[in-house]
């Protein structure tokens, strides 16, 4: 059984999720600020498959607490906001989001995002053990690892989830709309520049190899070796 974490100061957002979760099958544990959904993540012998979870909340607010999680595994996790600006889905993805969901939402809504980010991180888990090598650069999918000259490079999830997807269709011109659909997934409300700004943080990861990925003017990009 899948196992939910519902993080949200507002005991009536929690117990919506937990009884639409509940009814799709999930178990369900619930924190009330970000300081306990650390410490649930860090203290349980189990581990949660997704992670629900406000961004205004006491003690510890929903960014600060997804990168704290984020150091301690890499759970997928949702965020709810009363916010629904293009910079706070923007920066919510650099700090290592999956998803953003305005309130007020559709619960069913949600339950399909949450069954969408898992089947993505259940795809990425399970690929097979490869390595791309390109001069000082090496990309390994299955220990989710980017590499140059030997030393590791510190991305946000988000910016591997577009390299590897790059990289896996190299040479292949993929259009803004396609990474989106394929990168972001499920009924993502976000436009072209949700990508471009991506490209340019992920640009900036690569520093001197950065080239390779290749801008194709009014259409989108590809991962091309120079």
């Amino acid at each position: 059984m899948a196992k939910l974490l519902v993080v949200d100061d507002e005991m009536k957002i929690r117990t919506v999720v937990r009884e639409y979760a509940e009814f799709e099958g999930f178990s369900v544990e619930e924190a009330s600020d970000g300081m306990e959904a650390v410490e649930k993540v860090r203290t349980d012998p189990d581990g949660y498959d997704c992670i629900v979870m406000d961004i205004m909340m006491p003690k510890l607010d929903g960014y600060s607490a997804c990168k704290e999680i984020k150091k301690i595994k890499n759970i997928p996790v949702i965020m709810l906001s009363a916010r629904g600006e293009e910079y706070d889905k923007l920066f919510g993805f650099e700090v290592g989001i999956d998803d953003y969901v305005v309130k007020p939402f559709s619960p069913k809504e949600l339950m399909a995002r949450i069954k969408a980010v898992m089947n993505r991180a259940s795809v990425s888990s399970s690929e097979p053990s490869d390595t791309i090598t390109y001069k000082g650069l090496s990309i390994s999918f299955s220990a989710r690892e980017v590499t140059i000259d030997g030393k590791r490079v510190q991305m946000t999830p988000k910016e591997y989830d577009l390299l590897f997807y790059l990289v896996k269709n190299m040479n292949i011109a993929l259009s803004r709309e396609k990474l989106l659909e394929e990168v972001w997934g499920f009924d993502f409300y976000g436009d072209d520049r949700t990508v471009d700004t991506h490209i340019k943080m992920l640009r900036n990861s690569l520093g001197e190899y950065r080239n390779l990925i290749v801008t194709l003017r009014g259409m989108g990009y590809k991962f091309e070796k120079i």
